[in-house]
């Protein structure tokens, strides 16, 4: 199963671009994603986002592993050029070329998954206790209260040293009290 990602109008040039393209092409994505880390060119950022962009298609898309992905394709071709001048001698005017790229990536599996497979994961419905209601909310707060109190042996040692509870950290609307 193949999966694809487009970063389209980067503004780098296609040239520059394919030097770092050159170096992911048919390597795992975790390795590819190591190599794009530590290139020292601009087209390595833009490149290393597209390449997540893929990953995070291929995984929620389709239920496909990280780890059975590789970097198939990867096509750079020219976007549009804007142009612009920059003055010269003697009143004279030289035209700039500032070119831009589109990349298109694809992805494949090094083992082929089912297809049947896929679907069912994909026809999974959410059911009504993977939903944590407002109402139930009081009760795991009430259930967190409890459980600070035993593990104290019934004390209020928890109030005392300033630890807070897990509804009071999630629900802090002050930033200095983390």
């Amino acid at each position: 199963m193949q999966t694809s990602a487009k970063a389209k109008f980067i503004k780098i040039s296609p040239r520059k671009v394919r030097l770092v393209a050159d170096l992911i092409r048919g390597l795992d994505v975790e390795k590819a994603d190591i190599q794009l880390q530590f290139t020292k060119k601009a087209s390595s950022l833009p490149l290393a986002k597209l390449l997540r962009s893929a990953i995070s298609n291929a995984e929620e898309n389709f239920k496909l592993k990280k780890n059975n992905l590789f970097v198939k394709e990867i096509m750079v071709n020219e976007g549009p050029t804007m142009k612009r001048w920059a003055p010269k001698a003697m009143g004279r005017a030289t035209p700039i070329r500032k070119r831009s790229s589109h990349v298109i990536l694809v992805l494949d599996e090094r083992i082929a998954t089912d297809v049947a497979e896929i679907e069912k994961a994909k026809s999974k419905k959410v059911t009504n206790d993977d939903i944590i209601k407002v109402d139930d909310f009081d009760k795991v707060k009430a259930d967190d209260k409890e459980s600070d109190k035993a593990s104290a042996g019934g004390k209020k040692i928890a109030a005392k040293s300033g630890a807070k509870t897990v509804s009071k950290k999630l629900f802090n609307r002050r930033s200095g009290e983390r």
